[in-house]
């Protein structure tokens, strides 16, 4: 029997990804019930995730895991960080103005972090933890796939850009993968 856990995101996108990472571990991963509006004021990951996941629990009434994730850049003292999403109004604008403040910088090193918090239906905390993949900021986009910074987010281990692996690829070494794989790991356990 499958066990269904809210994923406490509105973003189908997401949700699409971390079903596709978690295939065959026998757990489907839904949205959360209407009403689902977290205020995001944590000042880290994890308490951003934290807060999510609680209220995807409060009001759905089942067991949840949230994440949070975001782009760190050396360069730029970690940010765009907990503030990615909001680093501009759209995702174009927000590459551009990335691209845009390092253009004359020679440390282009960075990293996507991924904390994510799974919780009981009473919103308790019942596991915690980071994925983390490192690289650095192109100087322009390139490659179709993936969404948010993925265009300009050159992995370390790969020479190319997130935007320009497969969806399979990109699942094997993201931030969002290697932390859904340590919960899945303590889900089974």
């Amino acid at each position: 029997m499958k066990q269904t856990i809210v994923f406490a995101t509105g973003n189908a996108h997401k949700l699409q990804e971390i079903n596709e990472i978690s295939k065959g571990s026998g757990i489907e991963f839904v949205l959360p019930s209407a009403g689902f509006n977290p205020v995001e004021n944590g000042e880290t990951f994890e308490e951003n995730s934290l807060i999510k996941a609680r209220e995807a629990a409060r009001v759905s009434g089942i067991m949840s895991l949230a994440d949070d994730s975001g782009l760190c850049v050396d360069a730029l003292g970690g940010a765009p960080g907990i503030h990615s999403a909001r680093y501009a109004e759209t995702a174009q604008a927000r590459i551009d103005k990335l691209l845009n403040v390092l253009k004359n910088e020679k440390n282009r090193n960075a990293k996507f972090v991924c904390a994510m918090t799974l919780v009981d239906k009473d919103g308790h905390v019942l596991f915690q933890t980071r994925g983390e993949c490192h690289g650095e900021i192109a100087y322009k986009k390139s490659g179709t796939n993936g969404f948010g910074y993925d265009p300009v987010f050159l992995v370390e281990s790969a020479s190319r850009s997130m935007a320009e692996m497969s969806e399979e690829e990109k699942n094997e070494i993201s931030h969002r993968g290697r932390a859904l794989r340590k919960v899945l790991e303590f889900l089974n356990n």
